[in-house]
């Protein structure tokens, strides 16, 4: 009888299930669903369960039609949010369960960077480092051994992400408009891309209000960041040094997980959506990179985070999947 895997990739902004036949592993079909957020926020369990339940019905209404009713053999969740060996990764177990009608040796519900990273390096040693509104990096040795760092959420550790560099360049314009410091284009264009006003006088007050309304938070800054980068690859000195340092806190998180796996200048994986379109974050990040491991070692992914996941699916039924 016919049967599916699914694989699961479960950010804050969206959720991508593709499926792919449990026998042979090839992808057959794909369907987006709504995004996730970390279990212990409010409506955290709902939105998870909708988004694995959403995009795994718009992965089935994608493929063709004589292998839509086919089975779920097995299927591997990558989610923001999920830490290896806590109980948010228990309660997310339980959770995909029952949604998937699957019991839990057949399922792995795992961090999105774990999933990532088998994506990126299949069952071979590296480092995957994500900045996107939050940064993370992971990695394994040849004795698939993992380490990973940062990604403690935003409010405590979000350096090298886009949300540090919006607030960063956000805070420096404050100080710009106080006389603290020599005033640049900070100041208009990040205000302007805040539609405030940079000759109001006001406008300070306004911002302070701004950044504490519930819905601006994390993604919030982010937006920004692309302004900050701008502004860098234009010159602006006070911009290039805000890009600089989130660029060495990345270099030092892959250091960090290199030396925790005792792994000399290991192949690197760039991922998220600050290093993928932030020109000079990207740039800078791969200077600093250079200068500690000696050599340029950024290599392009092999999968993506779906395919991680799906490889994860076969594991469980090959009886592999442990330690995720």
């Amino acid at each position: 009888m016919a049967g599916l895997i699914a694989g699961f990739d479960a950010g804050q902004t969206h959720t991508t299930c593709r499926l792919a036949d449990c026998f042979s592993g090839v992808a057959l079909a794909e369907g987006q669903g709504p995004g996730v957020s970390h279990l212990a926020a409010a409506a955290g369990r709902q939105r998870f369960a909708a988004a694995l339940r959403q995009s795994l019905q718009a992965a089935r209404q994608a493929l063709p039609a004589e292998r839509r009713l086919d089975p779920l053999a097995a299927a591997a969740v990558g989610a923001s949010g999920i830490e290896t060996g806590s109980a948010v990764q228990q309660e997310g177990l339980e959770l995909a369960a029952e949604e998937l009608a699957l019991p839990a040796q057949q399922l792995v519900v795992t961090g999105d960077e774990r999933t990532a990273l088998r994506g990126a390096f299949a069952d071979s040693a590296g480092i995957v480092v994500i900045s996107g509104t939050g940064t993370i990096a992971v990695g394994r040795d040849a004795r698939c051994r993992e380490h990973r760092c940062g990604g403690w959420g935003w409010l405590l550790d979000g350096s090298g992400s886009a949300m540090d560099i919006g607030r960063d360049g956000l805070a420096l314009s404050l100080r710009m408009f106080d006389g603290r410091e020599p005033t640049s284009g900070l100041v208009e264009d990040l205000w302007q891309a805040l539609e405030i006003d940079p000759q109001n006088p006001q406008s300070p007050q306004l911002i302070k209000a701004l950044v504490v309304a519930p819905d601006f938070g994390a993604a919030g800054f982010a937006r920004l960041a692309p302004v900050v980068d701008r502004l860098a690859q234009q010159g602006d000195a006070r911009a290039s040094v805000i890009m600089a340092q989130n660029a060495e806190a990345l270099a030092a998180m892959v250091a960090a997980v290199a030396a925790a796996l005792d792994l000399q200048a290991p192949p690197v994986c760039a991922l998220g959506g600050a290093l993928l379109h932030l020109g000079e974050l990207r740039r800078q990040f791969v200077d600093k990179l250079i200068r500690r491991q000696g050599v340029n070692t950024l290599v392009s992914p092999a999968g993506d985070a779906c395919q991680g996941a799906l490889q994860l699916a076969a594991d469980c039924i090959q009886g592999r999947a442990q330690g995720y």
